[in-house]
């Protein structure tokens, strides 16, 4: 994403996880993809996305979500807790080599690849057919899904 928009021309500056809190002071919006958007304005995104929701909303900084309609769920976070979230590997985390060490053996790597994000840490959602805040999410799975079609979801 953020190679995309600097060859549009727009600035754009990616930082590491440990440094987001401290740039969050000097950005002016967080733009974040969505894996999917739940009927409650929650947001599955992916992992790293919640801390840095938490990091602009104590600083105040729009939260903006560019999604598809396509993406819209109609679950609700508490349902069906195994299927929100997948695991995989934590090599893209820590080392193998490391792992002969006596202290990281004995560590347990979780390494989820969504985060879930409450819709109280999302501004906006932009799509195909306009914005809308979290609240309204609801109401947009009803306009354009039939409640047959839901029953895939359960």
């Amino acid at each position: 994403m953020a190679k995309s928009l600097a060859e549009a021309g727009i600035d754009t500056v990616v930082c590491n996880d440990a440094t987001t809190f401290a740039a969050m002071a000097r950005v002016n919006k967080v733009l974040l993809p969505a894996h999917a958007v739940l009927a409650n304005g929650g947001l599955i995104a992916p992992s790293g996305a919640h801390m840095v929701a938490l990091a602009a909303k104590h600083n105040s900084v729009p939260v903006v979500t560019i999604t598809g309609m396509f993406k819209l769920c109609p679950m609700y976070p508490h349902e069906g807790q195994d299927t929100l979230n997948d695991l995989v590997s934590p090599s893209s985390v820590v080392d193998f080599g490391a792992m002969s060490d006596k202290i990281i053996s004995d560590v347990e790597f979780i390494n989820p690849v969504h985060d879930y994000i409450p819709p109280q840490l999302v501004s906006l959602y932009v799509t195909n057919i306009g914005a809308f805040q979290p609240s309204y999410i609801y109401r947009l799975l009803a306009e354009y899904y039939h409640s047959d079609d839901w029953e895939s979801f359960e």
